[in-house]
This record gives structure tokens, sequence and C-alpha cells, in this order.
């Protein structure tokens, strides 16, 4: 670092004194008009007789704007890397026992900080626990964790890739506690896993306040699917958390990604045996004991003793949070089609479950109608801000990026009543009713041969009618044209 930051040094010398040869006389009208120019901080030049004339700054003016730009350049390509950091309280773990932790790129001056954290589900039982351990350990575990991660979507440090936030301090907090990010149980005699996702998020915004967090002016926890039912359920403890640390004011507020989940009856039975046949109702019901899940308070005592569980679903939920909520969420969800055991890529559909998945979408439009600040597009995919084309997918000619600036904007100059401004939308809701009716949907492709295909293609593999579903889009002419284009 000092032997590059040496060579910089000497080659802005070179310059200055390159730049004192060429003229001799000042020319104060070519100051003012540079002091005017952009923050780019290159002298300004004309073109006269073939030549480049320079501004004839002294050289401790120009060399400090010559450092200037290059801090500046240097700021915006920033460290792409987010560094491992552990936990400093040692007693707050993964599953295994190993240590939890958080990859931090911190971006200095900014006032702004973004914690993501991840998905994957849970595990409610020792038998689900002992699966998953030997399966996808890195979901129990740290000990397989990289020193340095990249960030992508709204991680991402690039300002073309994430126009809004690529200057904000990242925070990834890798999820090892299987517990819906709730868990306050330690390992015991009984149970030999810890759970301690709740407890996890606490110590991990304690080891950020000396860090500058509590000189943040927003702080944005993020989540996608388990990690957006994390945000939910921990938002209001965060926001305790960073009161108590600052007297700045700090706003806190929450990004869910594909975490509204829903409580289908539709066509499952209420009990289950195993994973592969466990509504999310049942898993949660079954979790949140074996995990000591930390619910917030308000919606706990809304429900009485044993129905504590439906805490866990965004639309129970929702009503008692004070933070700001964004809500980010497909209309058909594959993870929840998942759950409810239809896979779309492998199996034939019946009737029944086709009309569950029509009824998804319905159900779900319906659970997001109060939700001030939504995007949800009418596609067959699941979580979105962390895919590298996170922008390219639009709800009535908005994408997501610019939904969030326009949500950004309403909190800054209305902060009691969070109403859009004109011709800058965040309530986004496809209004079309079939899956992937969305042109902008993410394209198809058939799990075998990779190959993209159309929505009708799609039905054809799932087994259904064609002819009766041609039908039926006759009478939806408006969107026929888009269930038949290439990739939705």
């Amino acid at each position: 670092m000092r032997s590059s930051g040496l060579l910089v040094f000497l080659l802005l010398l070179a310059e200055v004194i390159s730049q004192n040869k060429k003229s001799s006389k000042p020319h104060n009208k070519n100051i003012n008009q540079q002091k005017k120019s952009s923050d780019v901080g290159e002298p300004e030049t004309s073109a006269t007789d073939g030549e480049t004339t320079s501004v004839n700054l002294s050289s401790t003016e120009y060399m400090a704007t010559q450092i200037k730009s290059l801090s500046l350049a240097s700021l915006q390509k920033g460290d792409d890397d987010m560094k491992l950091f552990f936990l400093k309280n040692t007693l707050v773990t993964c599953n295994d026992g190993t240590a939890a932790g958080y990859y931090l790129r911190e971006y200095k001056g900014s006032k702004r900080w973004l914690i993501f954290l991840e998905g994957g589900w849970c595990c409610y039982n020792k038998e689900t626990c002992d699966t998953r351990y030997k399966t996808i350990r890195r979901l129990m575990s740290s000990l397989e964790w990289q020193q340095t991660r990249k960030g992508t979507g709204i991680l991402s440090n690039q300002s073309d890739e994430n126009p809004h936030w690529w200057n904000a301090n990242a925070v990834v907090v890798p999820y090892c506690s299987s517990d819906v990010w709730s868990g306050t149980s330690a390992k015991s005699r009984q149970v030999e896993y810890s759970f301690m996702g709740s407890l996890i998020i606490r110590e991990v915004i304690k080891d950020l306040i000396p860090r500058g967090i509590k000189q943040s002016k927003v702080v944005m926890l993020a989540g996608t699917s388990a990690g957006g039912m994390g945000v939910l359920l921990n938002i209001e403890r965060v926001a305790s958390l960073l009161e108590q640390s600052s007297t700045d004011g700090i706003q806190v507020r929450g990004l869910v990604d594909s975490g509204w989940f829903l409580d289908s009856k539709q066509h499952r039975q209420t009990e289950c045996s195993d994973d592969a046949s466990c509504s999310p109702a049942e898993v949660i019901k079954k979790g949140i004991k074996f995990w000591n899940g930390n619910i917030p308070e308000k919606c706990k005592q809304h429900f009485k003793k044993g129905d504590e569980w439906q805490c866990f679903f965004g639309y129970n939920l929702y009503s008692f949070l004070k933070s700001p909520i964004f809500v980010v969420q497909w209309l058909y969800d594959e993870e929840q089609l998942r759950v409810e055991n239809i896979q779309l890529e492998n199996q034939s559909l019946t009737e029944k479950q086709w009309n569950y998945i029509q009824n998804l979408g319905r159900e779900l439009k319906n659970s997001l109608r109060d939700v001030l600040a939504v995007f949800a597009p009418s596609c067959l995919s699941h979580t979105l801000i962390t895919n590298s084309n996170w922008m390219s997918f639009q709800v009535k000619g908005t994408n997501l990026a610019r939904a969030l600036q326009c949500w950004d904007k309403s909190l800054q100059e209305n902060k009691t009543v969070r109403t859009p401004i004109k011709g800058c939308p965040f309530h986004l809701i496809d209004n079309c009713q079939w899956p992937h009716c969305n042109p902008t949907c993410p394209a198809l492709r058939d799990p075998t041969t990779g190959q993209e295909l159309n929505v009708m293609q799609l039905f054809t593999r799932m087994g259904l009618d064609n002819q009766k579903k041609s039908q039926e889009l006759k009478s939806d002419p408006s969107h026929s044209m888009e269930l038949f284009s290439n990739g939705g």
C-alpha cells in the first residue's frame, strides 16, 4: 500500500511540474471557469493552433484537485469484497457451536447501512436437523465460510448494478441457525443444536456500533426467503437497539424479499409426518418450541396461547410493526409452491394443483393490498434483490430499484404519512391473472435441456390441457400475447 501511494504521489508531482512549465502567466478567468466545472478535477482545455492549453493553477491547488479526483474515483470503485468478522460474543453460535459472524464492506463517510439476512428455510426437530447437517452443512456451521465475499444486486458496490445503495455500508449475515432468525436456544443435553438466530442479529448490531452504525441516518434490514421472515420478526428489536445507542434519530427500515409466505390449506392435509409433506404453518408450529422462538410482543399478545406461530406470517405481523417495510414478492413464488409439494419442473399437475397455483396469486394480491410499499410481479420465481439482473423486472413500467428510490424519497419528505410522490410509485402489484403473464418475468427453462420455454410450453410439461388453457386465454385477450411471448 505504501509503495503504491508513493507512486501516485510522484506521478502527481510530475504532472504538476509539467503543468507549471507550460504557462508562466495566471489566467484568472480560466481559474474561475475551472472552479465552476465538474468534480472530476481535470484541467480545463481549449484547442488553440492545434495545442492544448492548461489552466495554470498553483502547484498546491492543482495537486489538491488531482488528489480529490483520484480519491473520488477510488471511492467509487471501492473494494468489491466484504470481509468476514466473527461475533465478539462467543456464546452466540451457529447450530453446531461454531462461531457466528458477518461480512462487512465499509464505505467511509456514508450514513447509510444495509444489513442483509440470508435465507435457507429451517429444520424443526432432531431428524430434520440431522438431515440438514448432512446435506447442507453450510446453513448450520461456519467451518466452511470464506474470508471474503462479493455483493450482487442491491449488495453490489457498482453504481450501474445498484444505482441507489452502491455506496452504503454493506453487511451480510450468513444464515447458520436454521430457525427463521427467531431462535434463542443454546445447546443442551436434550437438544444437540443451538438455535440463536435472533441473538445473532442482536450481537451483529452490537458489534457494528463501534464501527459507526450509531452515527447513521438510515439502516435498512433486508433479507430473502427465511431471511425476509427474519426481517419482519426482528426489525423492531433492531430499531430499539439502535435507538438506545444513538441520539441522532436513526430511521430503521425493512426490505422483505420472498418472505411473505401464506398459510394455505387448499389442498394439504393438516398434519404431516416428514419435511416433504409439512406445510409452512406445520413447520413453524413444530419449530417454534424447538428453537425457543422470539416473537414480536405486540403480535404475540394478539393471538391466544398456542397460536403465536401465526406471527411468523407477514400478513398477520405487518400491522403490528412501526418501522417502514417494503415487501418484494413474486405472486407465484416457487418456494411457496415447493413447500406445498408442487414442483413445476418435474411433475404433471392435477387440476386441483393448477387451481391452487392460480389461487395463490389471487391470495397473495389480497394479502398485499394494505401494504404501503410493495413490488409484486406476476411471475414464477423465488428471491430477487441479490440477483445481478434485479433491475430487469418491472411492474407497470417501474423496476424495483426505482420503486425503492421513490419509497426512500417519500420517507425523507414525509416521515409520518408515507404517501407516494406524484410520478414516483412504490405500491406496485401486477394486474394480470396468470403465472408469468408479465413480459419482464425471468426466463423459464427446461431443467433437462436448459432450453428457454414460454408459458404454453411449460403448461405442456406440467401435463395441463393446452387447448383448454388456450380457450381460457382467449377470454382474457389483454394477456394472451404476453403469455405466448418467449420467456413469459
